[in-house]
């Protein structure tokens, strides 16, 4: 049987055109227009039964109604560009990077090799080299896109276990992080083999940054030991406090030991972009490796992230593939392929989309997005040192900046319940996204404020709304 009745293509296609410009429309409507959305909507128990009906497959539908599944199904999300969000690093996503995902997947080009997809292949090169450049990488640098942090971190681990160790060492060989390394990076070195008595967790100092001497002490100790350190994992921006690594004397410890320096960037890699602020990224360009996600200070959707190499070469030997069904796509200076430098085989155009946002806004519009977090963080350390009974934990650093309610009276354990309903408090009234972390193991509250389009003015107001919780909690 070769007929193809089941396929009305002409009706499926009008039913698609149709529908696109009002989707469109919509679209830009419920992503950016949310101030008066819940910052947080988690699925119920009565909802789930809904949402699973919907999710099984079964009979045809039409597309109108499918499309309101889709929606129905999003709304139950952590709206991450609302501009009370402040949890995580909530990206507040330029629409023009969904348009550009919408662009590539429409296209659905195959950027693993130049024979596929030459176009996005060149893109994706020019702006790595590009991207390099910016954090001050030779000429020698380059990179390629992956899916997230996690796996850019992962490639970052093994080229250093590749690059440093000898083959049948890897049971010797020593990681070397800081208690503020983002959690990614200790599980990537346990996917590669590197096991946890193998992680070494170096203190950090008042400015939770890396300790160079503990960091020596502890390299010294291993080599005594019979033990071979290969990596040092630095961060430009960390999670909890946006706090920066000593970068140049990390720096100055790999090239003693002759072992790699990586350094995750990120959330914090994006200040090289910056339009007044980019100094702070000095360091990032000693750096052997350095990963970046796009889908945080760049404005990105999810996923788009990339990792940097000082030297490119090193992600051709330890990534190329042998596969004989590849020996049409030929690797080229100008057009490269690359399923030879990284983990992935098919993958999608990652770069586009951040291409195409670049392309629109141009650099200094986006330069200046990123100034505006480092602003907004500011502006709340300065209004919660106005405050009497709170204290700054951490100051403010790469858009982040921590803070707890300390009313004197109440005993250690009771502020950590304390400021853990503050934030319970702003999230279940839909208030503010402020979530709490620990640091030196106490509670605190925590604001990113990476949205470019909050005022001073409302930042000031964020403060004081929070103060007010403080309040409303403590009375009970």
């Amino acid at each position: 049987m070769d007929s193809l009745d089941f396929l009305d293509r002409n009706a499926e296609l009008k039913s698609i055109s149709s529908s696109f410009q009002a989707i469109f429309d919509r679209l830009l409507k419920t992503t950016q227009d949310v101030h008066q959305d819940p910052i947080l909507r988690v699925a119920q128990p009565t909802e789930i039964p809904r949402l699973k009906e919907i999710s099984t497959p079964g009979d045809a539908h039409d597309v109108s109604h499918a499309i309101e599944d889709a929606f129905a199904i999003s709304d139950f999300r952590y709206r991450m560009n609302h501009p009370r969000c402040f949890s995580f690093v909530p990206s507040p996503v330029s629409p023009l990077s969904w348009i550009g995902d919408c662009l590539s997947s429409a296209f659905n080009s195959f950027a693993g090799s130049k024979l596929q997809g030459s176009g996005v292949a060149i893109v994706e090169q020019t702006l790595l080299q590009w991207l390099a450049c910016k954090v001050g990488l030779p000429d020698t640098a380059g990179g390629v896109f992956v899916s997230g942090g996690s796996m850019a971190n992962m490639t970052a681990m093994v080229l250093a276990r590749e690059c440093i160790l000898r083959p049948g060492t890897e049971n010797l060989g020593v990681a070397y992080l800081s208690d503020q390394t983002h959690h990614s990076v200790a599980k990537a070195l346990r996917i590669i083999g590197i096991k946890r008595n193998q992680i070494r967790i170096i203190p950090t100092n008042s400015f939770f940054e890396m300790d160079v001497m503990a960091l020596r002490g502890a390299i010294k100790a291993d080599r005594d030991a019979g033990l071979l350190p290969f990596v040092i994992v630095g961060t430009c921006g960390t999670t909890n406090t946006g706090s920066i690594d000593p970068l140049a004397a990390l720096a100055e410890v790999r090239d003693e030991e002759m072992i790699w320096l990586h350094v995750d960037g990120a959330f914090g890699a994006s200040a090289a972009l910056a339009a007044t602020r980019s100094s702070v990224k000095n360091g990032l360009e000693l750096a052997d490796s350095i990963s970046w996600d796009a889908h945080k200070w760049l404005f990105q959707t999810y996923s788009c992230s990339l990792i940097l190499v000082r030297y490119k070469i090193n992600l051709a030997k330890v990534f190329t593939n042998d596969g004989d069904y590849l020996r049409d796509a030929l690797e080229d200076e100008e057009i490269p392929n690359f399923w030879n430098f990284g983990m992935e085989l098919t993958r999608p155009s990652r770069a586009m989309k951040l291409w195409f946002t670049l392309r629109v806004l141009g650099v200094e519009r986006i330069g200046h997005m990123i100034d505006r977090g480092f602003f907004l963080a500011e502006v709340a350390e300065s209004q919660v040192r106005k405050m009497p009974d709170w204290e700054i934990t951490s100051l403010a650093s790469m858009a982040i900046v921590t803070f707890r309610y300390a009313p004197l009276g109440k005993s250690e354990e009771e502020l950590d319940v304390l400021n853990a309903a503050i934030s319970r408090h702003l999230i279940e009234n839909n208030i503010e996204g402020v979530l709490t972390t620990k640091l030196r193991g106490r509670v605190v509250l925590r604001i990113c404020s990476i949205n470019p389009w909050l005022s001073g003015a409302e930042m000031v107001d964020v403060v004081e709304q929070i103060s007010h919780a403080a309040s409303l909690v403590s009375k009970g």
